[in-house]
């Protein structure tokens, strides 16, 4: 009788857990210049770790093809932020 209890609280909990995992992590905001740096920061390891990937099987214009995408992305990001920093100073 404990064991199922046990089992029926610790299987709620995850069920509840997990239900409301997606309600915090869409809770970040990117519109501000801090998350654009953030993103930007982020967007540079995905960078790494793509061309990384690539080039351990063998892939190494595809790897550095990666490589230019993410961080064309994160010089956007990064570009953005200043923009917001900038206009907020003059504002």
């Amino acid at each position: 009788m404990k064991r199922k209890a046990g089992k029926l609280i610790t299987l709620s909990f995850m069920t509840l857990s997990l239900a409301l995992m997606p309600l915090s992590g869409s809770a970040q905001n990117n519109n501000t210049a801090k998350g654009e740096v953030k993103q930007s920061g982020s967007e540079v390891g995905r960078a790494g770790r793509s061309m990384g990937h690539n080039v351990k099987h063998g892939r190494i214009l595809r790897g550095g093809k990666h490589f230019g995408k993410h961080m064309g992305r994160a010089g956007k990001h990064f570009g953005r932020s200043t923009k917001k920093t900038v206009k907020h100073v003059i504002s």
